[in-house]
């Protein structure tokens, strides 16, 4: 199985991260052409450039968890026969973005991980300010983000992080924000009988939702903080289910755990 572009995936990662970062701490919008194209967004685009890296989790702290990765268009095929022999046992596919973007790599991604013996899952990349959440929920599960009850397919995950294309918070006030999570978790649900994971950082959701706690209730959490520990949890959670703790890990760059052993990861695919 052929490895994919790793190499020039980090450095493209590293370049944006770092012209965002420049921008913002020189107060400044970013520079013309810093902007990434539509549809090429991927989980934790804006870690970097607002949160930043710390050390890497050793060993010890991650013995009572299960390694998984995500991953997204920019890796295109993916050595899933690597990854499997290094230890990953779960992964997770962008499958869309907005309501115009669909991964050309998908099938590959998601089929190729769940062959080799992985649980898998896809993911959302949210645009709020492009269409509504239900919209957005109905494209996804249109498109991949679908659910099934084989003990292998976990339920999918909705991406809300900070706009690559623009205002961080996508333009909408805290308010109107949580209700555009809201409609997409309520239309998912209604789709494919499973809340959706939310994936997201804590210093954008206290930003962007005003610390909204509403959906910690039925709602997994995925922490994205690339640093020796999950750090402090979006509020209402009081434990995550994913973490995602690099983007410079082998084979690919976004590693993650689950929060318990193997079991716990099927529990979550069965429901």
């Amino acid at each position: 199985m052929p490895v994919h572009r790793s190499g020039p995936v980090r450095l493209r990662h590293l370049a944006f991260a770092l012209a965002l970062s420049a921008a913002l701490l020189a107060g400044l919008s970013l520079p013309a052409g810093a902007a990434p194209a539509r549809g090429s967004a991927y989980m934790g685009i804006g870690v970097l450039a607002h949160d930043g890296q710390e050390a890497a989790p050793t060993a010890p702290s991650l013995a009572a968890q299960t390694e998984g990765v995500d991953v997204s268009g920019y890796q295109g095929d993916v050595a899933w026969s690597t990854l499997w022999s290094n230890g990953v046992k779960w992964a997770y596919t962008k499958a869309t973005e907005g309501t115009y973007y669909t991964n050309p790599y998908f099938a590959q991604q998601y089929n190729g991980s769940y062959t080799v013996g992985m649980i898998r899952g896809a993911y959302h990349f949210a645009t709020p300010d492009t269409t509504s959440g239900a919209t957005q929920a109905d494209y996804f599960v249109d498109h991949g983000g679908g659910w099934s009850k084989d003990g292998r397919t976990v339920p999918g995950v909705l991406d809300i992080e900070w706009n690559p294309y623009g205002a961080s918070c996508y333009g909408k006030s805290t308010a109107a924000m949580v209700s555009w999570i809201a409609d997409f978790l309520s239309r998912y649900k209604s789709r494919t009988g499973r809340d959706a994971v939310i994936y997201t950082a804590t210093s954008w959701w206290t930003s962007c939702t005003g610390s909204y706690a509403g959906f910690a209730a039925a709602n997994p959490l995925w922490i994205a903080r690339y640093a020796s520990d999950a750090g402090t949890l979006p509020a209402g959670w009081s434990y995550y289910t994913m973490w995602q703790y690099t983007s410079s890990g082998p084979t690919v760059g976004d590693h993650d755990v689950f929060n318990g052993a193997l079991d716990r990861v099927v529990a979550l695919a069965n429901g």
